[in-house]
């Protein structure tokens, strides 16, 4: 598999062209936002990890009847994903009440709730990708009322899915963000299932786990991340090896 030229580079992911029409190689960055991208910095390994996380739930996920892009990891910053066209659409899935939904509807954080609530988001950076609701989309042509039936039921499936996975390993999935592609006539889960996508908090001391990146500062600085008003994400991650940030990080997700 030849990797040609660049087509797309965002805020964690770079992805080229191959010499198969049908198939896209991604690259998993190191860098790091906060705050919609107002804060910016690297954390070493973090692209390694990122990738590896996201490769074994899209095969876990595909084992159980899910349909994906991922067709197998190149390297360890690496895969090789099947070419989609993406539906604009970012789909929130909420388990327990935390971040903008608490702030929004004015309630405290860690509110599990009866049933899991689904957030759509209109993909458009121009936009801060407001929130939208399914007639939205429809009069948008964003999707077809039968693709947002289809996207509700996958990602019901999948957060029943990786809630019994994460909980297997002693973390709650709080929420986490999915998106979509057609390729083939069928909907496919796309781009990525990671620290960067899910807020994750350890089941026994609710302590946040996730892409809040409280866990990296507090790991590489000597200031906590909870007690300061401003944050510089340039973490310095010189003394640490590749390797060792991996280790690290597989550490806190107890080894997927």
């Amino acid at each position: 598999m030849q990797k040609l030229e660049k087509l797309y580079e965002g805020k964690a992911k770079m992805v080229f062209r191959t010499d198969d029409p049908d198939l896209l190689i991604v690259e998993y960055k190191d860098d790091a936002t906060a705050f919609n991208g107002e804060k910016r910095g690297t954390i070493a390994g973090k692209g390694v990890i990122n990738n590896r996380v996201t490769n074994h739930l899209m095969t876990l996920l595909e084992e159980q009847g899910v349909p994906t892009h991922f067709v197998r990891e190149l390297s360890d910053r690496e895969a090789l994903v099947k070419k989609v066209t993406i539906v604009p659409l970012e789909v929130i899935v909420r388990n327990i009440s935390a971040g903008s939904f608490a702030k929004r509807y004015g309630v405290e954080e860690g509110i599990v709730f009866d049933a899991p609530t689904i957030e759509f988001s209109y993909k458009n950076d121009s936009l801060g990708d407001p929130l939208i609701n399914s007639y939205h989309a429809l009069a948008l042509k964003l999707a077809t009322a039968e693709e947002l039936e289809r996207i509700k039921a996958l990602s019901f499936r999948i957060n029943d899915l990786l809630k019994g996975i994460m909980k297997g390993i002693g973390i709650d999935l709080v929420d986490f963000k999915l998106e979509f592609g057609r390729a083939g006539g069928e909907l496919l889960l796309c781009d990525e299932i990671s620290p960067d996508s899910c807020r994750l908090w350890d089941a026994e001391t609710n302590r946040k786990m996730d892409k809040d990146r409280s866990y990296y500062f507090n790991y590489y600085t000597d200031q906590s991340w909870d007690e300061m008003n401003t944050y510089d994400l340039s973490i310095d991650t010189s003394s640490f090896t590749v390797d060792e940030i991996v280790d690290l990080l597989e550490m806190v997700y107890n080894k997927l």
